[in-house]
């Protein structure tokens, strides 16, 4: 070959800077989510990964852990910069809220790598996109902390806020609302998907600098959100609203409420009410409200503006229901790389399967319990058997507390814990039940005041369904199904257990009292025989 044509062979050090390129452009091409998260399908498990949300008004790192199809907060912190404040007035990042930003993403940074995070997703919105300094800050953070900021428009903005409603609420059927310091976005939720989307300028930074007085501010968010709403249609029964603005007024309405619990995620408002409390926001002193419900200042200064943001919504977009998400853009960039055969399962069985599998003593008996229980919910609704399941899971996953404070646990565990696609009602059902797997009464419980969002029905039902799993976990330690059976007539009122002959040793004296609280619990006769097998 001649030598004007021989190609020289790459140094190692080419060869070093082509990979990196490679590396660098691949990237590149990844956008905010950099390396895909869930390469298997089938996956239960989450590989640890932090998120950072570089927004108007805070800058939080969240690491997620856990289940894949509901990732629990493994570490979670945010810090108030007011990044985007005065940026309608000046088109400029404040200038505090921008150094206490890089501050903030130093040591993001830095927990990263002591935390030795395989992926870091860096997202930045409305503040960072606005502002005429925002690549100046994009190339500061890249050269003094290594992140890459990807900055996001508000479209993209509303659509990972809505997967991220889906993500913990799959039934999401409505609008989304996501509001931060100098932006509002909305996007539609249907059928697991995300249809139309819109953005505006409602956040409040930016109502901060309307010019008019409160007359001028009225007309002003009257006039954007009747434009959203031509937009993005009306009829949706549902508002989602994602936000810490949102969140800060959904703890107020729990406060004027005297709501027993204060689970912000999938709390739940009729319009009336919450006109009222918004009505009650403005006629009370910020201060005294900031001490009863522990809201920072930078947060509740924002509040007076976002309630007039809501009322308008509210009275516009004339919705059924107001619920509150705790998941938003964050939990969206997980979404959006799950596979479809991921996003289809019950976030609640993810996350209990989770628990089990890590906390319990026999990991997989959870099931088996579930299997002898069938008979006694052969006509239960899906919905019914999901909590049933549920609880099965769960039965076992808080044995290494003390012996006197177990039921107690298990009861602060469901109602508080973090669980996607699951009612605060719901959540009190779970706790109820999963309390009675422990202990035979309820009676003079502190958590008593959380029975009252259920009916003395479902009280009932949950009492039940604690002991039968009181029953059933320590019938047989290994499976319950291989030692008997049970047979309900609830038109006889007659509970049975048909015992396998191999296994009569094991219905001893406890075993003996437990299936008879059973049977009282269901108002039934109790009735044992042998079968051979």
């Amino acid at each position: 070959m001649p030598a004007s044509t021989a190609r020289k062979k790459p140094t190692s050090r080419e060869k070093k800077k082509e990979k990196v390129a490679k590396a660098r452009s691949l990237a590149e091409d990844s956008g905010p989510f950099g390396k895909p998260l869930f390469d298997d399908p089938s996956a239960r498990a989450l590989e640890r990964v932090g998120v950072v949300d570089v927004g108007s008004n805070s800058v939080r790192l969240v690491v997620f852990d856990g289940a894949a199809r509901s990732p629990a907060y493994f570490y979670n912190e945010k810090i108030m910069a007011g990044l985007g404040q005065g940026l309608a007035e000046t088109g400029r990042l404040n200038p505090t809220g921008r150094a206490r930003a890089l501050a903030a993403l130093k040591r993001f940074a830095a927990l990263a790598k002591g935390m030795e995070l395989p992926s870091l997703s860096c997202v930045a919105t409305a503040a960072v996109r606005e502002a005429e300094d925002g690549p100046e800050f994009q190339a500061e953070v890249e050269r003094e902390t290594g992140l890459k900021l990807w900055v996001i428009d508000g479209l993209e903005e509303a659509r990972l806020s809505a997967q991220g409603v889906l993500l913990g609420w799959p039934e999401a059927e409505g609008i989304v609302c996501d509001i931060g310091g100098n932006s509002m976005e909305l996007a539609e939720v249907s059928g697991g998907k995300v249809g139309r989307r819109v953005t505006s300028p409602l956040g409040p930074f930016r109502l901060q600098q309307i010019k008019g007085g409160k007359k001028g501010l009225q007309a002003y968010i009257k006039e954007t959100v009747e434009k959203l709403a031509a937009e993005i249609g009306t009829g949706h029964e549902r508002i989602y609203l994602v936000g810490g603005s949102w969140r800060a007024i959904a703890r107020l309405d729990m406060e004027h409420r005297a709501y027993p619990m204060t689970v912000l995620h999938e709390y739940r408002m009729k319009p009336q009410a919450l006109l009222q409390t918004l009505h009650w926001i403005g006629e009370s002193d910020m201060n005294d409200l900031r001490a009863k419900t522990g809201t920072s200042a930078a947060r509740m200064e924002l509040v007076p503006l976002a309630t007039q943001v809501l009322r308008q919504l509210v009275l516009t977009f004339r919705p059924k229901e107001i619920d509150v998400s705790s998941y938003g853009i964050r939990e969206g960039l997980l979404y959006e790389q799950m596979p479809d055969r991921l996003r289809m399962r019950d976030p609640l069985i993810e996350a209990c399967r989770h628990a089990e599998r890590t906390m319990a003593r026999m990991p997989g008996f959870g099931k088996k319990l579930y299997q002898f229980l069938l008979p006694l919910y052969a006509s239960e609704s899906f919905q019914k058997l999901r909590m049933i399941r549920a609880a099965c899971l769960l039965h076992d996953t808080t044995w290494r507390a003390h012996p006197d404070y177990r039921a107690e646990v298990c009861f602060d565990n469901a109602t508080r814990a973090n669980l996607g696609g699951l009612s605060h009602p719901e959540r009190v059902f779970l706790g109820l039940s999963l309390l009675h797997r422990y202990k035979n009464s309820r009676a003079g419980s502190r958590m008593e005041p959380l029975f009252g969002l259920l009916s003395e029905a479902q009280i009932k039902e949950a009492e039940v369904l604690g002991k039968a799993m009181r029953f059933g976990a320590m019938f047989a330690v290994k499976s319950p199904e291989e030692a008997g059976e049970l047979v309900w007539r609830p038109k006889k009122k007659v509970l049975e257990l048909r015992l396998n002959t191999h296994s009569e040793a094991l219905f001893g004296e406890v075993a003996q009292a437990r299936f008879g609280s059973l049977a009282d619990a269901l108002g039934a006769e109790a009735i044992v025989t042998n079968v051979a097998i």
